[in-house]
């Protein structure tokens, strides 16, 4: 599945999700730009892509605004050459009945996943249409399939990133680009372990029993789900085995969406 000479930016490199699935293309010859608000984490991936013995880029990008985006899209170009690949990985949580919700948190969760997909993706495809090949890769989740109490903002993006996959999909069709969304499970990343006293709270259970009691609970497979599994499903997804895959929303969730 090689990517020699291809160019990604994947969004929320940082760590978790983003991070394996940058290293992944690293390691198959594409050159990464590493988009992140943190700095200090997106500069070590950087360095762990170099050692991958290709080229990496950082730029600090808020995706929820689209002067940041169409610079770290300029930037892509100017520095590596071109954009081919774009992963839209970049996600926030917060845990809380809907009545309690607070409206800026709400507006932070929408912003940087479903509007940030959205403004990604229209800066990068013209870059694209130009090599008359490209690849979009959405990191959306199981929750943009199913829903679980206590996370409307989050299971509203992840449902708004599966319809808007497929959307874009239709568009791009005929310039040799695919549009695809990953649906995780729960998955071992800094983002899940964060929400584990939040969903102790909001169930009140002890923090102990989150991860068994909730979160594996909808999985067949209990185990939580590692970063270098959706990055797996997403090299494949960017390579020319996946051609004919597109507005396609992937379940990798231990079996949670077949119940």
């Amino acid at each position: 599945m090689s990517l020699k000479g291809k160019v990604a930016v994947v969004t929320g490199a940082g760590s978790g999700i983003g991070r394996a699935i940058a290293l992944a293309l690293a390691r198959e010859g594409a050159a990464v730009c590493i988009a992140d608000m943190d700095e200090a984490a997106g500069r070590r991936v950087v360095g762990e892509v170099a050692a991958a013995g290709v080229r990496g880029h950082f730029v600090r990008t808020d995706v929820s605004q689209s002067g940041p985006v169409r610079a770290m899209v300029e930037d892509t170009v100017k520095t590596l050459g071109r954009l081919d690949i774009l992963v839209n990985n970049a996600g926030v949580q917060y845990v809380a009945p809907i009545v309690d919700y607070p409206e800026d948190r709400w507006n932070l969760l929408i912003g940087v996943m479903l509007t940030g997909t959205f403004l990604c993706t229209k800066y990068a495809l013209p870059a694209m249409r130009v090599n008359k090949w490209g690849r979009v890769v959405n990191i959306a989740s199981a929750h943009g399939l199913v829903a679980s109490p206590f996370k409307s903002a989050y299971v509203a993006a992840k449902h708004g990133i599966v319809g808007f996959t497929r959307v874009a999909a239709w568009e791009v069709a005929d310039a040799g680009i695919t549009v695809n969304a990953i649906c995780p499970g729960y998955v071992r990343t800094p983002l899940v372990e964060k929400q584990i006293a939040d969903q102790a709270r909001v169930h009140n259970i002890p923090e102990s029993e989150v991860v068994g009691r909730i979160m594996l609970e909808p999985h067949a497979i209990k185990r939580l789900l590692e970063p270098s599994e959706i990055a797996g499903m997403a090299v494949y997804l960017c390579s020319d085995a996946a051609a004919m895959v597109t507005g396609a929303a992937l379940a990798i969730d231990g079996g949670w969406t077949a119940h």
